[in-house]
Formats: C-alpha cells, sequence, structure tokens
C-alpha cells in the first residue's frame, strides 16, 4: 500500500444571515490519498456566533476504482454540535460522484440523528446532490460554479441548499490559494426556502 498523494488546508469563513446576523467560523482539514484508488480525509470546523458556539466534525473514505473513469464512491460520517443549547447531530452520507474537468456531479441519501435537549433522537433521511461547472481549469486557475445541499461539514434538507461561485489559485505545484462565494437558503422540505445568507469562504491547501 503506497501513499500516493497528501494534503492539508486551513480556511476562514465569515458569513451573514438573517438567523445570527453575523457568523465565522476557522476549519481545517486533510487528507491522504493510497494508491492512487483509496483517499481517507477527515476535518474540524470551529464556529462562533454571538450567541453560541458551533462544533464540527467529519471524516470519509473516496473510492476511485477505475483510473480512467472520474465515477467515485464515498462514505462519511458528519457531527455537528451546538454544546451551549445541548443539540447534536450524527450524519452517515453515502454518494457517488462523477468528477470531471469540466463538469460533476454527486448524489447520495443522508442518515441523519438529531437530539434536542435531551429529546429522544429524530432519525432523517434526506436526499443529498451536488454538481459543478468550471469555466476556467488550467495549472494556474480553476474558476466555477456550485451548487449543492451537501458539503465536508453538513449535510441539509432539500430545502436547504447553497450557489457557490469558486476559485483556486496555484501557486506551484503544491500551494493553491481557494476563495469561495456562497448564497444559501434554508428550507424546511422540497425546493420552498427563505434567504439564509452569504458568506465567503478562503483559506490555503498545500499537497505533497
Amino acid at each position: 500500500m503506497d501513499i500516493t498523494g497528501k494534503e492539508a488546508g486551513v480556511f476562514f469563513t465569515g458569513e451573514y444571515n438573517r438567523i445570527f446576523y453575523w457568523y465565522g467560523d476557522v476549519s481545517a482539514i486533510g487528507a491522504v490519498e493510497l494508491n492512487n484508488k483509496i483517499t481517507f480525509k477527515s476535518g474540524f470546523l470551529y464556529g462562533k456566533t454571538q450567541y453560541d458556539t458551533d462544533i464540527k466534525v467529519f471524516t470519509g473514505a473516496r473510492y476511485d476504482p477505475w483510473a480512467n473513469l472520474p465515477l467515485n464512491f464515498s462514505l462519511s460520517y458528519i457531527y455537528n454540535g451546538l454544546p451551549d443549547y445541548d443539540v447534536n447531530s450524527h450524519t452517515i452520507l453515502p454518494v457517488i460522484s462523477y468528477n470531471a474537468k469540466w463538469v460533476g456531479i454527486g448524489i447520495g441519501t443522508s442518515f441523519r440523528f438529531t437530539s434536542f435537549f435531551g429529546e429522544p433522537v429524530v432519525f432523517e433521511s434526506v436526499f443529498s446532490f451536488s454538481g459543478y461547472v468550471n469555466f476556467v481549469n488550467n495549472e494556474k486557475l480553476c474558476i466555477g460554479i456550485s451548487f449543492a445541499n451537501f458539503s465536508d461539514f453538513n449535510a441539509g434538507n432539500m430545502g436547504s441548499y447553497s450557489l457557490g461561485l469558486n476559485s483556486e489559485i496555484y501557486i506551484d505545484r503544491q500551494w493553491s490559494v481557494i476563495n469561495e462565494f456562497e448564497l444559501m437558503q434554508s428550507g424546511s422540505n422540497g425546493l420552498s426556502a427563505t434567504f439564509y445568507g452569504i458568506s465567503w469562504r478562503g483559506g490555503m491547501k498545500f499537497t505533497w
């Protein structure tokens, strides 16, 4: 078993939304690739609003069975917690994805277990989707848009999704700068939604 890739990144997020007004977090993510087929990835996030603290953790694995076909399978565990309010959720998220240079899509089902204030656990099964289109993708720069109701640290309802403008600037073969601007909506089910927030996420990634 050979290590064929490693990466680590640190990111900062600033957000304005109609619930908390302002929100900020710092996160760290790392990944290790084995034999160009299996990737293990994990991350930790600490967020803060004026009223509470947000703790998020994820860990997962992705399997790329074919060298010439960008089709992969992944399984993730996501923990979201608000310690000040004794609210916790645990999510298992299997996803099948097609990740090509210019376009990609991922679909899966999130199995979420949530507890509120010590009440009995509530189980939900939610359809999860993501997609992206890149307009520029070369050795120096990648620019594209994305649309999804899940990410590394979150798995939302059908009406809880984001539309993002994303860029990655490659400084050299190891260092890159990432910027993401998102419009986010929140809704209880279907595609019902109310305006939720605008956020910027930026950071540095190191690959070796």
